[in-house]
């Protein structure tokens, strides 16, 4: 075979709590010298088939976030970044932040210490310990909207806070709902660890998705967004954790129909800003997030002025090394687009 044309790409594979991050090192393209805004916007609008080519079957899953590796903008920061999933650019990644640190390490970019990250939302800092571990601050963190109420196809009536965190997300208690007995929770529990019960587990997956994407579209119908407009694309499902040593499991449901593996970085980050508005959280306190298969994201808050500052640390392994081949003479050379 020939490999004339042949395009190749470098990528590090991660996983962060059980969720991928694929870091494109080598091969990608040239966005400039501009904001990591700008090149976002660049990005998704004249290379979209090299982030299908990445992310999309047949080299990649539904699951799989992208995470384009760039010169900073400003050389005082470590490096910039650029997330992206099966459908288009995200804005930020918490999960994606630890893989990347991880994946420079493991890289010899960095060593252990704090560092700092242009992304499209801002400059995030992150502290790494030299192995599998990343504690990220994120950007500011607020709560826009409480008790937000949508009559949802099929469930009936659903409330939720509408909260950022790096990312919209309608954050759902399913436990705790107006009018809903409490031994009736929106989504029943389960025997987690030494029989302590659990919301749910990866076996509820097909129905928490149904569920998650029902909310979303009744967030769309009725027009319920996040400032300035912007679309509520994540919807998080949470409940009792099955540890008790945590404090809640969650579900999280992703822009493109796939559900986060991890505890979700945006996600605790929202949900941190949901506790601090209701009291239930002080700067410094721990929080521990499950996700819905068990792995944990250590959260607190600080104050900085107005703006409250979310901190959030997990484990990272990198689990694969490629070269993605991108050949000219493939019908399905820029992935396979649903």
């Amino acid at each position: 075979m020939s490999d004339s044309g042949i395009r190749r790409v470098r990528v590090i594979d991660s996983h962060t709590g059980g969720e991928p991050t694929r870091v494109v090192v080598e091969g990608g393209p040239d966005l400039g010298r501009g904001t990591m805004a700008e090149r976002r916007e660049l990005f998704g609008r004249k290379f979209d088939d090299f982030r299908s080519a990445v992310v999309n079957e047949p080299r990649g899953s539904d699951v799989i976030v992208g995470a384009l590796w760039c010169e900073p903008a400003d050389p005082a920061n470590t490096a910039g970044v650029i997330f992206f999933n099966n459908i288009g650019p995200l804005w930020m990644c918490g999960h994606g932040t630890i893989g990347l640190g991880v994946t420079l390490g493991y890289l010899g970019r960095i060593q252990a210490g704090r560092h700092s990250l242009e992304t499209a939302v801002g400059i995030v800092t992150f502290d790494y310990d030299g192995g599998n571990r990343v504690s990220l601050e994120n950007v500011p963190s607020y709560r826009i909207a409480q008790g937000v109420t949508v009559d949802v196809d099929g469930v009936g009536q659903v409330t939720g806070d509408i909260a950022w965190g790096g990312n919209w997300f309608f954050l759902v208690d399913t436990r705790n709902q107006p009018g809903m007995p409490a031994d009736r929770p929106l989504v029943g529990t389960r025997p987690g660890r030494n029989g302590h019960p659990t919301a749910f587990g990866i076996a509820d997956v097909e129905r928490l998705s149904d569920l998650a994407k029902r909310i979303r579209r009744a967030l769309r119908a009725n027009g319920i967004t996040g400032a300035n407009g912007a679309e509520v694309d994540h919807v998080e499902l949470f409940g009792p954790p099955g540890h008790p040593d945590n404090h809640s499991r969650n579900f999280v449901l992703c822009p493109g129909g796939a559900y986060d593996r991890s505890p979700c970085g945006t996600g605790t980050s929202a949900k941190l800003a949901c506790l601090h508005a209701d009291g239930k959280l002080s700067p410094g306190q721990m929080w521990r997030q499950e996700s819905i298969l068990g792995s944990v994201f250590e959260g607190t808050v600080r104050l900085d002025g107005d703006n409250l500052i979310p901190r959030v640390t997990g484990t990272a392994y990198v689990n694969a090394e490629a070269t993605l081949l991108l050949d000219p003479n493939d019908p399905f050379q820029m992935g396979i687009r649903g």
